[in-house]
């Protein structure tokens, strides 16, 4: 099954008001209610800022009804807060693509953008380089799951988290 916006599920002016970009974070104004929105709409209202910078977001979630951790729910909602923010900030995109995947014994998100891209490999050029996507990948390692980013100059970037359910 294939959604082009869970956020039709929900108020859109409510969230463009509540969730805002703070010296390049994107944050929830409200607390996060992983039980009433579940964790792709939660999510989802992380992409307000996108939409109006005019980024066009697309979701793909086969699945529903996993039953997921909180922990995993909050992991997975911190790590699109940085993919978006990056995104917001450094991509100058027009589409943002995300899929909520159940793969064997786990959980997937996968956000990627059609952005300008980076080099994986080049040394940082300022104090603050990278330094969200490391924290990312030791908080998702930290609990057991992987991280796989794929960038490149000019042809976007893409991050894929896996956690395990069990």
């Amino acid at each position: 099954m294939e959604h082009n916006d869970v956020g039709d599920q929900m108020d859109q002016s409510a969230a463009l008001s509540e969730v805002v970009s703070v010296k390049g974070i994107i944050q929830d104004q409200h607390p996060v209610d992983f039980y009433a929105l579940g964790v792709a709409g939660c999510i989802d209202r992380l992409a307000a800022p996108l939409r109006r910078a005019g980024v066009t977001v697309h979701w793909h979630t086969p699945h529903h009804g996993i039953e997921i951790s909180s922990s995993a729910a909050a992991l997975l909602y911190h790590v699109a807060q940085e993919a978006f923010s990056n995104t917001l900030n450094y991509a100058e995109a027009s589409e943002l693509t995300v899929r909520l995947n159940a793969v064997y014994h786990g959980i997937q998100l996968t956000i990627t953008d059609d952005g300008n891209g980076f080099e994986i490999h080049a040394a940082p050029s300022g104090r603050r380089h990278g330094f969200g996507l490391l924290m990312m990948s030791i908080a998702v390692h930290d609990a057991g799951g992987t991280v796989d980013i794929d960038s490149e100059v000019g042809r976007g970037t893409s991050v894929r988290v896996t956690l395990p359910l069990d």
